[in-house]
């Protein structure tokens, strides 16, 4: 894992300084959110090679794992740049870009890309760790699993994303709250289908024989993705209003249910 890691760690620093200077160029930091996806594919990818440099052949789990990897992270990086192109700076990096005054150069390398890059390792702890573990048999019970879970995950995000963006691109709806569709069951689809799809890769992952620790991944995208940058974020940009409030009232913060109706008898806020 050491090896792997340092490696996959001196890319990523490189990758994310990269970015952080095509961000610093064209003056919009949310050319973060587009490398997202994008930076996991290239540990990916290394993980692949390295697995078939140390044993001298291709893992099919290791490369099933990218492909799934690959996917994703292609689909994430097209969507936010299609959303994205033509329009302001995203509303979070320039409000921090007002906020950190002179500071916003040195706390923009700091505390978006590097950071960004840190948990991009962190999260991807599971794929690195299958290409040390090469030779298992494939598939088992647990690597369908884990694809069904990955499946759901992703389905999730992408229709998700379709969705709002066919509701946002309606002009009618402008300052309206999308209530309907997979938003009717969760306010957050999308972010639901990120983590629902880290954990696929971790079950996936089991099945290399991975050391426990490995669930660090899953963890940490779940942890991100409801507690700081995620959820947190987003629900932020419609504080007092009325009717977000209402629709907040009747509908699951992350896991998907019907109108209405709670988990363990409230709603997650």
């Amino acid at each position: 894992m050491q090896n792997i890691f340092i490696i996959c760690s001196l890319l990523i620093f490189v990758y994310m300084s990269l970015l952080y200077v095509a961000a610093i160029i064209n003056k919009r930091n949310d050319i973060a959110d587009i490398g997202w996806g994008l930076g996991f594919i290239i540990v990916a990818i290394v993980s692949v090679f390295y697995g078939y440099i140390i044993s001298g052949s291709l893992d099919i789990r290791s490369v099933f794992l990218a492909l799934l990897v690959f996917i994703w992270g292609m689909r994430l990086a097209t969507h936010i740049y299609a959303r994205n192109k033509n329009k302001a700076e995203d509303p979070r990096y320039a409000k921090w870009r007002m906020d950190w005054g002179k500071w916003f150069y040195i706390r923009s390398y700091l505390q978006v890309f590097l950071l960004q890059g840190l948990l991009l390792l962190l999260i991807s702890i599971p794929v690195m760790l299958v290409s040390k573990s090469a030779g298992n048999m494939f598939p088992t019970v647990l690597d369908i699993v884990g694809l069904g879970v990955w499946v759901i995950g992703f389905l999730y995000e992408s229709v998700g994303d379709k969705q709002l963006a066919v509701f946002l691109k309606d002009p009618a709806n402008k300052g309206k709250i999308m209530k309907s569709g997979l938003l009717s069951l969760t306010r957050h689809p999308n972010y639901f289908g990120e983590v629902t799809m880290w954990w696929g890769v971790w079950l996936i992952s089991l099945s290399a024989g991975i050391p426990w620790w490995g669930i660090i991944g899953p963890l940490t995208i779940t942890y991100l993705i409801t507690k700081v940058s995620g959820v947190p974020m987003t629900e932020a940009r419609y504080k007092g209003n009325t009717e977000f409030d209402e629709y907040k009232k009747v509908t699951s913060s992350l896991m998907p249910l019907y109108p209405g109706k709670k988990l363990f008898g409230r709603f997650h806020k």
